[in-house]
């Protein structure tokens, strides 16, 4: 035995009541947990846990650390939220499978999550040597999904059209050469180019490559705002005729059209889990959304990549035209809802020059520029090369409450760690969840919580080993007061540490001690089990 833990509360992930306990952890796995009058565990170390919870490490179903992981060994965003696992790849846009030219175009297309990746030698270009790179030594573990619009561009570059029958088997030659190499899914953004540009049967074809290797498809889906509910029907319908697992991603209902409505999205899953479909959802616990300014973009405007799209905002008569588009008539990348410039909050922006557009929504800046709305975001778009974040303010507290509380939900940060003024939840979804909607709301119960967190995920990951507080499985564990528990971060503070998470531990080694980071780099990367079925 290399560690006790002692007279600490255990809440083991299966929703269950809590029970006290003490734990043996060695080689990395839980040898063993003894209850009160059984006879005592002794280690070289012990740690007296009395007034503290155990709990298995919390597992981010949806992350963009797809690059922090390996610029930032510290990475106490997620570390220090008793996070020990991320999924990594997601809404479609990522750093493999990629040649040289991919790789170029996803950099610019997505530096506004990650950065322009300037400082990260990119020594991959399949998913295989991507997490072999990520096994070197990260903060936390981390799991990889094929992204669908990275291998669109791959296969086929920017363009608004149906994929050829050469394009769609290089497609499926992609998806399973990323599965075979450790993938645990497929994700898609379907408000993102280029992967929106993909019709309904050629998502199915990639859904069935997926299925055969038991994965999942994790699709941010068409709309979440006008047509959402149909956008979602879509999903369901796909995977079930392709014969795949869903998850899907941030599943909420945005914007005034959606407003109270998260019940007939309940129905739908409902409906659909009762007929035999395999599904899951994760969601942040947050009403504004955060993502790229550029995505705010009308798809047609994005054909070619980035510098197509610069092209056509530096042009007049086109710019007008994409004006129109977003204002008027409804941009798809906008969920086809009309853009309300005061909703649309900048977070960050790649070059220093801009920093006084942070903080402040378009149509603040606007306001203080004497200048319509769509004139200071154009050329904010040009000028920051389209490297620019937002928060949009959009979402509604009934419909985050009424999801969270469903037997497939999950927890998922989305976090984007990039810009000055980033979206909380990267800092404070997990602690938020234990905090404020299970002790202060008691939306669910902690122990339930907990499950959310915990066990469900590892269920839809197919991982054998993690999820519980069980003998035998990997000592990835998170030891937090239930007292005080809380995310530190604000809107106004973003990048604020949680209270009341004192001890993490991956693979049975202390990644956070006594509330702090000890620089020990216990994570690898989380790889599918091999076979198809």
């Amino acid at each position: 035995m290399d560690l006790v833990i002692r007279d600490t509360r255990v809440i083991d992930g299966t929703a269950t009541p809590a029970y006290r306990a003490d734990l043996g952890i060695a080689n990395g796995r839980i040898a063993a947990i003894r209850r009160p009058g059984e006879p005592p565990l002794t280690a070289p170390r012990t740690l007296d846990a009395h007034g503290l919870a155990l709990a298995p490490g919390f597992i981010d179903m949806h992350a963009h650390s797809d690059l922090a992981l390996l610029r930032d060994p510290d990475h106490s965003a997620k570390a220090a939220q008793g996070v020990t696992l991320e999924v990594l790849g997601q809404d479609g846009l990522s750093y493999a499978p990629v040649d040289d030219r991919t790789l170029s175009e996803v950099r610019r297309a997505i530096t506004g999550w990650n950065g322009d990746g300037g400082d990260i030698d990119f020594d991959w270009r399949g998913v295989g040597e991507y997490l072999d790179r990520l096994d070197r030594g990260i903060a936390v573990n981390a799991a990889y999904l094929i992204p669908q619009g990275t291998v669109r561009m791959y296969a086929m570059g920017w363009d608004d059209r149906p994929a050829t029958p050469h394009e769609l088997d290089r497609m499926r030659q992609l998806v399973a050469e990323g599965m075979e190499e450790g993938a645990v899914g497929m994700s898609s953004g379907l408000t993102y180019t280029p992967g929106m540009y993909a019709t309904g049967s050629e998502l199915a074809e990639l859904c069935r490559v997926v299925a055969r290797y038991d994965g999942y498809y994790c699709p941010h889906h068409r709309s979440y705002g006008a047509g959402a509910l149909e956008a979602y029907e879509e999903m369901v319908r796909l995977t079930r005729d392709a014969g795949c697992a869903l998850h899907l991603a941030h599943a909420t209902l945005n914007f005034g059209v959606n407003k109270g409505r998260a019940p007939e999205l309940l129905a739908l899953l409902d409906e659909a889990l009762a007929a035999g479909s395999d599904i899951s959802l994760d969601t942040y616990p947050y009403t504004p959304g955060c993502t790229t300014l550029v995505a705010m973009l009308p798809s047609w405007a994005g054909e070619g990549g980035p510098e197509a799209i610069l092209a056509r905002l530096r042009d007049d008569t086109t710019a007008e035209r994409v004006r129109h588009h977003m204002e008027v008539l409804g941009a798809d990348g906008c969920h086809g809802v009309p853009i309300d410039w005061a909703t649309i909050e900048i977070s960050g922006v790649s070059r220093p020059a801009l920093a006084d557009h942070v903080g402040r929504t378009v149509a603040e800046t606007a306001a203080r520029r004497g200048e319509e709305p769509w004139a200071t975001a154009r050329r904010l778009l040009v000028e920051d090369g389209l490297g620019s974040t937002i928060l949009q303010h959009v979402g509604h507290e009934e419909n985050v409450q009424a999801i969270m509380r469903h037997r497939v939900h999950t927890g998922g940060s989305d976090g984007i760690l990039q810009g000055d003024k980033p979206h909380p939840r990267a800092y404070g979804t997990f602690p938020r969840y234990l905090g404020h909607y299970a002790r202060e709301l008691g939306i669910l119960s902690l122990e339930e919580t907990v499950a959310h967190l915990t066990s469900r995920p590892a269920a839809r990951l197919r991982l054998p080993d993690r999820g519980l507080v069980r003998e035998g499985y990997r000592a990835d564990l998170v030891l937090f007061d239930p007292d005080t528990v809380a995310a530190g971060s604000t809107f106004a503070s973003p990048r604020t540490l949680p209270v009341g998470i004192p001890y993490v531990l991956i693979d049975g080694k202390f990644v956070i001690e006594d509330g702090r980071r000890t620089g020990v780099l216990a994570g690898r990367s989380v790889r599918r089990t091999p076979g198809v079925r």
